[in-house]
């Protein structure tokens, strides 16, 4: 046996396990066991799939609650729209955490729900003093407009607007889109969205709005053909046309 086939074979020897000892392919990575969900995380995902009498007794199962716990539970009573226990868990989580801007503008949406309007903006107001985003904002403008306070609603409305200029597109936000409309008000609503986006120069948006407002029921055309907002607009056929043609309403 020459001296360098000897030499190969020492070097071989060397990687081979000891007697006794299992052969591991180390071409492959090792798998690590999986990492067990906790009871949040499951809850979480019961959330996610909607099943949320699941969620709440996953939630309540845990016994380390903390604030962001209590606000999820809040949250899975608010979808079976079980309003008194929800704000009951929204409070619990404030309680916890008190600038908690989350929990505040919930227990806004549960006031809202109630048509208790007056109180849905105390809370709006107190959650924007500690996070001032674009969804309170939106939340906040929704509540006078149902109080008909047109100026304040369109004043949030662009503040939500200025921080998110797709906020009033993300349809699955809670407590964002207006409920328990009737027609006239769904018209008017989206009359502001669409001189809103036509002040944006968002012109596509403001066409769709437009459209959508003349087939709720909008009545006063005029402005629509007045509004400085809607110059631009103007000058466009397919604006003309909404004008001049005989919208079904819907």
């Amino acid at each position: 046996m020459g001296p360098r086939l000897l030499a190969l074979l020492f070097a071989a020897s060397a990687s081979l396990p000891a007697p006794g000892q299992a052969l591991v392919d180390r071409t492959k990575p090792t798998l690590q066991p999986a990492r067990q969900l906790t009871l949040e995380e499951r809850g979480d995902i019961q959330m996610a799939r909607k099943m949320y009498r699941e969620a709440i007794d996953t939630y309540q199962s845990d016994p380390n609650k903390t604030a962001i716990l209590y606000n999820k539970i809040g949250i899975a009573y608010h979808q079976l729209q079980q309003f008194d226990k929800a704000k009951k868990y929204y409070e619990m989580a404030i309680k916890l955490k008190r600038n908690y801007s989350e929990a505040l503008n919930n227990v806004g949406t549960v006031y809202y729900a109630k048509k208790s309007y007056r109180r849905a903006i105390s809370y709006y107001k107190r959650a924007l003093r500690l996070s001032d985003t674009a969804s309170i904002y939106s939340n906040l403008g929704t509540a006078y407009f149902a109080r008909k306070q047109y100026t304040k609603a369109t004043d949030a409305y662009q503040e939500a607007y200025n921080r998110d200029p797709d906020v009033f597109e993300h349809k699955s936000n809670f407590g964002t889109l207006l409920e328990d409309r009737n027609v006239e008000e769904r018209a008017r609503f989206h009359y502001y969205l669409a001189k809103m986006y036509a002040k944006s120069g968002r012109n596509e948006l403001a066409l769709q709005y437009v459209r959508k407002c003349l087939e709720e029921g909008f009545k006063e055309k005029k402005k629509l053909a007045e509004d400085p907002e809607f110059q631009a607009l103007r000058q466009t056929q397919e604006f003309q046309d909404l004008l001049a043609a005989e919208q079904r309403v819907l």
